[in-house]
Order: structure tokens, then C-alpha cells, then sequence
């Protein structure tokens, strides 16, 4: 069988005169995964990424966390203090709780925004807990 090429066997491949030797790099793009709808992957996770609705409080609720805020500023309370709060999404409707411990610095009657010692800030509209329960022994915020 390799008698009927041997005329051919040891030659150069033959080169384009019409186009240049393209690059290996260019070549594996060739090969490389075709992504038709650009940006369909992101879309489709940021539709699969869940959000919580949020808890509307009842009165009796706002008036546990009210007194409690007003019982830390008034006993100038330095301790870590553990909130719950929802964080509105950026993206899409809802959000996520989340729990943080810091010290109150201050509470903007105003504005109704709480100030931690990290700086955060938070709207009173988004607290859902103050707490831990020790701090607030007694009949002073239940």
C-alpha cells in the first residue's frame, strides 16, 4: 500500500498562495465553544437566584423594637446588640434578611435610620429583631 504514495510521502504540505498560514491561536478559536445568546447564561442564573418577600410587622412588633431602640440610647447601652434586617434586592423584586452583631452608635429620629459602629446603616422600616433577649431583662421592652 505505501507504494502507491511513495511519490508524494516526502513532500512539504502545500501552502495557500491566496491566504496566510494562519496562527495556532486563531485556529483554536475555530474550535472553541459558541455561546449564541450573549448573556442568556447570566440571565437565566440571575432568574434562578432567589429573594424573599418581606415580613410586614405587626403594630405590636414595631412597638417592641421602638422601645428597645429607645431602651439602648437611653441606658447608653455599649454592647453588641444582634439585628435582623431586610436588605432590598438591587435586581428584582424582594430581598434577604440578614443578621449582623455591632454596637448602636446613634439613632436618627428624623430620618428614622439606625447607625452602627461599622457605620451601617439602617432604615427602621427594614428592622424585623433587636435582640439578644438578656439585654432587654424585664418588663422594659416586651
Amino acid at each position: 500500500m505505501m507504494e502507491n504514495y511513495s511519490d508524494i510521502i516526502n513532500l512539504s504540505r502545500p501552502e495557500s498562495k491566496n491566504r496566510n498560514h494562519m496562527s495556532i491561536l486563531n485556529r483554536a478559536a475555530q474550535f472553541a465553544p459558541f455561546a449564541a445568546l450573549t448573556g442568556y447564561a447570566a440571565a437565566v442564573s440571575e432568574t434562578g437566584r432567589l429573594t424573599e418577600k418581606k415580613h410586614e410587622l405587626s403594630s405590636d412588633e414595631i412597638a417592641i423594637i421602638e422601645r428597645r431602640i429607645n431602651f439602648l440610647i437611653k441606658n447608653e447601652i455599649n454592647e453588641n446588640i444582634k439585628i435582623k434586617y431586610f436588605k432590598k434586592d438591587e435586581r428584582k423584586s424582594g430581598g434577604k434578611y440578614l443578621e449582623i452583631e455591632d454596637q448602636l452608635k446613634k439613632f436618627d429620629d428624623l430620618n428614622l435610620v439606625l447607625t452602627l459602629e461599622s457605620g451601617l446603616q439602617i432604615n427602621f422600616e427594614d428592622l424585623y429583631y433587636i435582640g439578644p433577649e438578656e439585654i432587654f431583662e424585664g418588663d422594659c421592652c416586651d
